[in-house]
């Protein structure tokens, strides 16, 4: 199958990472369809739909239009999730059922409707966008790390139940995300900056692509190395300006 004819549905397509993904799809080639809560546009969505993909029907009725419209269906990305920044004692029974509604179930809805589509597929491809905070924990982040942690599980589950029937399943694991916009937020960024929704997209289009042919089950971090680096090497003034100053 030619690129140009591969076709990608993107769950959370309104989101600033989502946005981007659906950019570097159409960039590649891809005819993109979106789903996200809210209703609006999105540059280059040939379909946009509006829909809450954490019910099982509404995930159903999403991917069922989708590859109606499209003739099947190539590459699924997940992109959707909420974050509510609260620690365990504190977070309510109705925040703890949003954060992995709003991550987990949009993953695992419409990554069950699509796969009939996918196995149809010459070369068939799931991405879903994760979080470093499954690597590295943060502060205050109890349901949205427990939820992330759960699609990196279910991403590795997926990979060894259909790699036989030529479906790849890989994540990305963002760092925050903010360019150089968040510099107080830049310091175990071994970049010296956090990530552009950009760089995810990237991330996301290489692994959903032929060109990642052989990669399945993998977790990538998207986190200019902050998941690698000792908090002893960026904590410490003196470190960090001998790092800089080294030739």
């Amino acid at each position: 199958m030619s690129p140009a004819a591969r076709r990608a549905l993107v769950i959370g397509a309104t989101t600033p990472i989502g946005t981007a993904i659906v950019a570097g799809l159409v960039a590649d080639g891809y005819r993109v369809a979106g789903a996200s809560l809210e209703d609006e546009k999105v540059e280059g969505l040939e379909l946009h739909l509006a829909a809450d993909c954490s019910h099982p029907d509404t995930a159903t009725e999403v991917v069922d239009q989708v590859a109606a419209e499209f003739g099947g269906l190539d590459v699924l990305v997940a992109a959707a999730g909420r974050m509510p920044l609260l620690p365990a004692h504190r977070t309510s029974d109705a925040q703890w059922v949003d954060a992995l509604s709003n991550t987990l179930d949009t993953f695992f809805f419409p990554v069950r409707a699509a796969l009939p589509y996918l196995f149809e597929s010459d070369s068939a491809g799931i991405v879903a966008v994760s979080s470093v905070n499954t690597l590295v924990a943060a502060p205050w982040a109890a349901a949205y790390t427990a939820a992330k942690g759960g699609v990196d599980a279910l991403v590795r589950q997926l990979a060894v139940d259909y790699g036989i029937r030529g479906v790849r399943v890989n994540a990305v694991a963002p760092g925050m995300v903010g360019g150089a916009n968040l510099p107080d937020a830049a310091a175990g960024y071994l970049i010296g900056r956090t990530i552009l929704p950009s760089e995810v997209a990237d991330a996301v289009v290489f692994l959903a692509g032929p060109q990642a042919s052989a990669i399945t089950g993998v977790v990538l971090p998207v986190d200019g190395g902050l998941s690698v680096v000792s908090p002893a090497a960026v904590g410490r003034a003196d470190l960090r300006a001998r790092l800089a100053s080294e030739e």
